[in-house]
């Protein structure tokens, strides 16, 4: 249980392979980037560069210093391999349905 100056919060990335969500106590005025690096997830995933991956609370983007509240999931985003609306618009063009789970 998180005391009156710490709040509890989760930290996930996700490769294709694996998906890590590491629980943690923080300080309870700690930032997303604060809590990134104290998961230790930059260490676990060197692809991780966080000039370059975006991140977010709860699948809302948010900056490295926004601040977080009591139970927040921080998530660390990998870069887009195709853009998914141009992969629906060329399924489009040649006429070929989407299925679920396709980008």
């Amino acid at each position: 249980m998180a005391s009156a100056d710490k709040i509890a919060v989760e930290v996930a990335y996700a490769t294709p392979e694996i998906q890590v969500v590491m629980p943690l106590e923080v300080a309870n005025d700690a930032t997303v980037e604060q809590v990134i690096l104290l998961s230790g997830l930059l260490e676990t995933f060197p692809e991780i560069d966080l000039n370059v991956n975006r991140v977010g609370i709860f699948g809302r983007l948010a900056n490295l210093d926004d601040g977080l509240r009591a139970h927040d999931r921080v998530e660390i985003y990998r870069p887009l391999k195709a853009d998914p609306k141009e992969v629906r618009r060329r399924r489009a063009a040649q006429g070929k349905p989407m299925r679920k789970g396709e980008t």
